[in-house]
């Protein structure tokens, strides 16, 4: 196994619905394939205790060699200020540093040492920092990510080096068109709050940052009771709450002078933002409504609504027999380069949307055929649709658990926004109750008459006015 020590890089955002083959799984050659269901009922449970400061101890026995044993923090770019946006991925940066008790050789030695991978990433509202490694070597790593975690070393002189990585991350980023479409689509969707922070932060904080501020950062957020400590693989449950004691049990959990930072509220505000640039050879255009929060019951029913849009890419085979009829006429009039339904849900609010990517002479065109596709689900859904968009949403969900790390990240964000890990047989159960009606009346009620927020960058002249895009999120019914 190769050694390493890297960053994943911000998480910004996760497609949920992709279109994936039907699921399948096989034992060895010879032997009898398990069917869907019985993959399903034959999952391994998943464990969870927790210690007296309220930390949280998450674990799913695989059985495998490896094992991949992380830290989630409920903590991310919405629960910094404008004056500190980015602390939380300068943090992410110095984490590879060095601790207090390894200096960053002795750190870089230890991982080596093992063949472990050690990564992180920042997203809006979590942050991470996990090992894969030999289910041998989870002690080892458990002790390594506690002082990543609390015991970081934060030496003045690497914090002015990552200074500079963090500046060249930032121009790499706007060379990423998507990224940068949407962030601009979180920035005037949820103006004036703190969901509309880039993850990375603007380049004035990354030059002005202090030690002080990512210590306060730190102080103010890295609590007990907003972490968990995941494991998934070959990994004994009772050890791992053993190991937390010995590594996590001295973390505080009470804040200066009492006083809990409260998340602010994020507004939803239906707005556009533009940036034209004519020389860019193809245009990223986002536009999305207010989605449902992580916990509401609404999200399998829009899930399932994503799924019946589904996606497109140029690559794709299929051409007019491509299952969405978005897809379909996308391919048949060459719309577009790419498209993607999406849903990004977060603790109280969501942004559900649709992104694509064309030259400057289609977007009319790929806006129109999108906010129909929208209106079609509040009106027209039917048996078939649903069906397929369930079957699709299945196998993704399915798909994206393809390993110790998917899962240990799984059932990491899982803790931290449902408080438990949710099954798949249980997301699986959920799929199947929903409905044509159930489609049609919560895409209604997220979609029909509401204003949108729209982010378009490059050669976007023929970008439709706003009260156009606003006027075509109804029909007039006789």
């Amino acid at each position: 196994m190769a050694a390493s020590v890297c960053r994943v890089g911000s998480s910004v955002g996760r497609a949920l619905v992709k279109n994936r083959s039907p699921i399948l799984l096989s034992l060895r050659r010879g032997q009898a394939s398990v069917s869907y269901a019985q993959s399903l009922a034959g999952a391994p449970e998943t464990r969870l205790s927790s210690l007296e400061n309220g930390l949280r101890i998450a674990s799913e026995d695989t059985g495998h060699a490896t094992c991949t044993v992380g830290v989630w923090i409920g903590a991310g770019s919405r629960h910094e200020s404008d004056k500190n946006n980015g602390a939380s991925f300068l943090l992410e940066h110095m984490a590879f540093k060095g601790t207090k008790k390894h200096p960053q050789t002795a750190l870089e030695e230890q991982v080596e040492s093992m063949g472990a991978h050690l990564s992180a990433y920042t997203s809006r509202e979590h942050t991470a920092y996990y090992m894969k490694t030999l289910a041998k070597d989870v002690p080892k790593a458990v002790e390594l990510l506690s002082e990543v975690v609390h015991s970081c070393s934060l030496n003045e002189a690497e914090i002015e080096q990552q200074r500079h990585v963090v500046l060249r991350e930032l121009e790499e980023v706007q060379g990423n068109l998507q990224d940068v479409c949407l962030d601009l689509l979180h920035a005037t969707a949820f103006q004036g709050t703190s969901l509309g922070h880039s993850v990375l932060g603007p380049s004035d904080n990354a030059r002005t940052l202090t030690r002080q501020d990512l210590v306060e950062y730190i102080s103010s957020h890295y609590k007990a009771t907003r972490m968990v400590l995941a494991a998934a693989g070959g990994v004994n449950h009772e050890e791992l709450v053993s190991l937390a004691h010995t590594h996590f049990a001295g973390l505080s959990n009470e804040y200066e002078g009492d006083a809990v930072p409260l998340l602010p509220p994020c507004r939803f505000t239906g707005s556009e933002v533009c940036v034209r640039d004519d020389d860019l050879p193809l245009a990223h255009i986002a536009i999305a409504v207010e989605g449902a929060s992580v916990s509401s019951p609404d999200i399998v029913p829009l899930m399932v609504a994503n799924s019946i849009i589904g996606s497109f890419d140029l690559t794709y085979g299929g051409g007019k027999n491509l299952s969405s009829p978005l897809a379909r006429r996308a391919a048949e009039e060459n719309l577009c380069h790419s498209f993607q339904a999406f849903h990004s849900s977060y603790s109280d609010t969501g942004l559900l949307g649709i992104h694509f990517v064309t030259d400057g002479n289609n977007i009319e065109d790929m806006m129109h055929w999108s906010q129909n596709a929208w209106m079609n689900l509040c009106t027209t859904v039917t048996e078939s649709d649903v069906t397929r968009g369930k079957n699709i949403l299945k196998a993704s969900l399915c798909g994206q658990l393809n390993g110790t790390t998917p899962i240990c990240d799984d059932i990491g964000r899982h803790i931290l926004s449902y408080g438990r890990r949710i099954p798949l047989s249980e997301w699986d159960a959920r799929i199947n109750a929903v409905t044509p009606k159930m489609v049609h009346d919560v895409c209604s009620k997220y979609l029909y008459d509401k204003c949108p927020a729209v982010a378009a960058v490059g050669p976007i002249e023929q970008l439709p006015d706003y009260n156009r895009l606003r006027s075509a999120m109804y029909w007039l019914r006789f």
